[in-house]
């Protein structure tokens, strides 16, 4: 996923905005915070996945070893 498109309603902007304000920093800076907390996330969850299916599969060969 080379590009998160996030859009808000005027009113999340409005909030956005006055948050932004209250830091002293640029809507634009929050927003791509926000970006970067939603795709590492996404990564969290999908290396999370991974290491089920590898744990469920490990699982299932070691069994087949004991016999």
């Amino acid at each position: 996923m080379s590009e998160l498109t996030i859009e808000f309603s005027e009113a999340e902007a409005e909030q956005i905005r006055q948050a932004a304000a209250a830091e002293n920093r640029p809507p634009e800076e929050l927003v791509q915070e926000m970006r970067e907390t939603v795709l590492a996330t996404v990564r969290r969850r999908r290396v999370m996945a991974a290491a089920q299916r590898v744990t469920t599969l490990s699982a299932g060969l070691n069994d087949r070893l004991a016999k």
